[in-house]
């Protein structure tokens, strides 16, 4: 069975907790198994994981992602700024998917920039816990 990895960044372990009226009410372990479940159906096992700290997904994303089938990632707030994280995406040669929950170019004007979406083949954003399962689609179609 082929492995995707999915990466969350900063903040997102409040899922649930942390401005309900933009991210929801459903917790980091609802989109889990939102996203195993759905992972499971196309035939892929999932790594996942979450840190506050840039370091810490880097160190992650080198030693999970090669041998994957692709990276699902949401870096949070590191995606407007973490050129290292950049840097990570793109030395892993992978198929990446950038997922945001809420649209970033509806909030604050410095949320509209990614420097991090540069490392993947597309982002999606706005559409919850809906992007990860769409993100997981597009993984599937690559495996083809």
């Amino acid at each position: 069975m082929k492995r995707v990895v999915i990466v969350n960044g900063p903040n997102l372990n409040l899922l649930g907790k942390r401005e309900p009226h933009i991210y929801g009410t459903r917790s980091q372990e609802d989109l889990k198994q939102v996203v195993q479940d759905r992972a499971g159906k196309l035939g892929f096992e999932v790594s996942f994981f979450q840190s506050n700290h840039e370091g810490e997904l880097i160190d992650f994303l080198q030693k999970e992602g090669p041998g994957s089938a692709g990276i699902v990632i949401n870096p949070g707030a590191l995606s407007h700024y973490s050129l290292a994280l950049y840097d990570c995406l793109q030395a892993l040669a992978l198929p990446v998917v950038e997922v945001h929950l809420s649209n970033i170019h509806a909030r604050e004007e410095f949320r509209s920039r990614s420097v991090t979406a540069r490392a993947a083949r597309g982002v999606i954003t706005g559409l919850g816990f809906a992007g990860y399962e769409l993100a997981l689609e597009f993984l599937a179609t690559e495996q083809k």
